[in-house]
């Protein structure tokens, strides 16, 4: 049987409009999903003095970026496009950068954690920007804008696990 043709979006946006903001969005899942595959391997692989804690700690960490994850991916769904959904697809779109095979100490895994919640939020300050200017998405850009303020509160976490007294 022949799939039905899906009918797009008549919301106040252009196809051209719509792609462009889907393509920003592509990214902003990719980096998300890296984030939260990176989050998730420190939570298994933390150790040392303050291992319960982190273990703790990273995993509501990637518990909020899966939640977030999940949140792009019906935005993209919302504005009439198909999410990339493979692991390949990820690090095709992502903006962060994998670590294969390293196993850093936990002051180092926050730190980068740290690292890659500043890299998202200076991205989603651009992208927000393009998604008014260029793309006329005044949704994609509130949204874009939460997706800022949650990701500088968990920076702000890790921050503060990072300094000393």
């Amino acid at each position: 049987m022949a799939q039905k043709e899906t009918k797009l979006p008549n919301i106040g946006l252009s196809d051209e409009d719509r792609k462009g903001v889907i393509d920003i969005l592509s990214k902003i899942l990719a980096d998300e999903y890296l984030l939260f595959t990176k989050t998730r391997n420190y939570h298994w692989n933390v150790i040392g003095h303050h291992f319960h804690d982190l273990h703790k700690f990273f995993e509501s960490q990637y518990e909020e970026v899966d939640g977030k994850i999940d949140e792009i991916a019906e935005r993209i769904r919302s504005l009439g496009g198909n999410t990339i959904s493979t692991m390949a697809e990820f690090i095709q779109h992502t903006r962060l950068q994998e670590n294969p095979g390293e196993y850093s100490h936990a002051k180092t895994m926050v730190s980068k954690l740290l690292a890659d919640h500043e890299s998202i939020i200076r991205n989603l300050r651009k992208d927000v920007n393009v998604c008014f200017d260029k793309y006329h998405d005044i949704g994609t850009q509130d949204f874009l804008t939460g997706l800022i303020e949650d990701h500088e509160k968990m920076a702000w976490m890790l921050r503060a696990t990072l300094q000393t007294k």
